[in-house]
């Protein structure tokens, strides 16, 4: 909407400044951006308000993902972990994400951004099936792991 959001300098900002300018208009073109991490000040960005309406109750304490964008032609939460270091969309993480949105009754997408291959390669094993990657280095190309679904919510 034509917001500056400042982030902390650092390599997983610059990450999350990637996913922001380049995978979502590349793969969720016009949604709408709800939350975006920040390692400095917890949030650079987070609509509680918005949330709220679209029936999920936050608690700013709570396990964010890095990016919350919501797909409002599609009715879906696509919920985006940026890795540099520590943390994609392992199963663990996947079902921790599906129960604080799982409740809103709305599609959930989980995608795990990574700056490079070399970073992805690291952590290929840990990726959750019906979960996508999106490699910064790469950004036209989003990689799907497994499931009948390509960049969509899968109905539990």
């Amino acid at each position: 909407d034509g917001q500056t959001i400042r982030l902390s300098p650092g390599k997983h900002s610059r990450l999350i400044q990637q996913v922001v300018e380049e995978l979502c208009p590349r793969f969720t073109p016009g949604a709408e951006l709800l939350y975006l991490g920040d390692t400095g000040e917890k949030f650079a960005l987070n609509r509680i308000d918005r949330f709220a309406q679209l029936g999920i109750p936050l608690d700013i304490h709570g396990k964010m993902p890095d990016a919350v964008v919501y797909d409002d032609d599609k009715d879906w939460f696509v919920l985006i972990e940026a890795v540099t270091s520590v943390g994609p969309v392992n199963l663990k993480r996947k079902n921790e994400l599906a129960s604080l949105f799982g409740r809103s009754g709305r599609g959930l997408v989980f995608i795990t951004a990574f700056p490079d291959a070399r970073t992805m390669r690291r952590f290929l094993p840990d990726i959750s099936w019906e979960t996508e990657v999106w490699v910064a280095e790469h950004p036209d190309h989003m990689i799907h792991f497994d499931g009948k679904r390509f960049l969509g919510p899968y109905d539990e």
